[in-house]
């Protein structure tokens, strides 16, 4: 009687569309690099992964510390919450890629292209962006204690509570950006343009390092203190 019970269920659930074929597949941690490729919680540490198209990849969680993805491609990429400490991304384009809550001490980013990328809450202290193309992107409440972001395209990128103590932001251009909210601890904004940039206060200025470049938005005073001393 209970062989065929079950029959008749299995029977059901092939007639309804549940078959075994229709269950979510698992991420397969061996598949090859290729786009769409799914290594959600895979461990992919120190991995070789240059000029690699990773296009709308899976990386939920994944380990991808230490690996070098110079010059991949991983637009529209999933690396919510992915270890990427130390990773090299340098020349890589990460276009509209999900980045939130990534960990990232000391990666490199430079000359990348993250337009329209989502790195909300990312811990990315001490990471180099030189150079990024980082338009559109939302940073809001990032951690980017110490980081280069030295002539990085930052137009309109949303940088609202995003932490920029001891950043370096010499060269970047923030067009239409973002601030409001920001901590500028010390951060280098020798020669940076803030006319066009939301949200910026007196406070932050106060406590941000710039010079008689730095041109502030309107109704701000230029600090008593610049040019300061920097602890690098």
């Amino acid at each position: 009687m209970r062989a065929g019970v079950l029959g008749i269920v299995s029977a059901a659930l092939v007639a309804g569309g549940f078959g075994l074929h229709s269950l979510p597949a698992e991420a397969a941690c061996s598949d090859k690099p290729s786009p769409g490729v799914d290594w959600t919680r895979c461990d992919k540490e120190k991995l070789i992964l240059r000029d690699k198209d990773l296009t709308g990849g899976k990386f939920e969680r994944t380990d991808l510390s230490r690996s070098d993805l110079t010059g991949s491609r991983l637009d529209g990429a999933m690396l919510y919450r992915a270890d990427i400490a130390k990773t090299r991304f340098r020349e890589a384009s990460l276009k509209d890629a999900d980045l939130t809550k990534a960990e990232g001490d000391r990666a490199v980013f430079a000359g990348a292209d993250l337009s329209g990328a989502s790195i909300m809450k990312a811990d990315l202290s001490r990471v180099d962006f030189t150079g990024a193309m980082m338009a559109g992107a939302n940073l809001s409440k990032a951690q980017l204690g110490r980081a280069k972001l030295s002539d990085a395209d930052l137009t309109g990128t949303n940088l609202v509570f995003a932490y920029l103590a001891r950043v370096d932001l010499r060269g970047a251009d923030l067009s239409g950006a973002d601030m409001t909210g920001a901590y500028t601890l010390l951060a280098h904004i020798e020669g940076v343009d803030f006319t066009d940039v939301q949200g910026v206060t007196q406070d932050q200025m106060n406590l941000a390092c710039g010079d008689a470049n730095t041109l502030l938005p309107e109704g701000l005073q230029r600090p008593e203190n610049w040019p300061c001393g920097v602890e690098e």
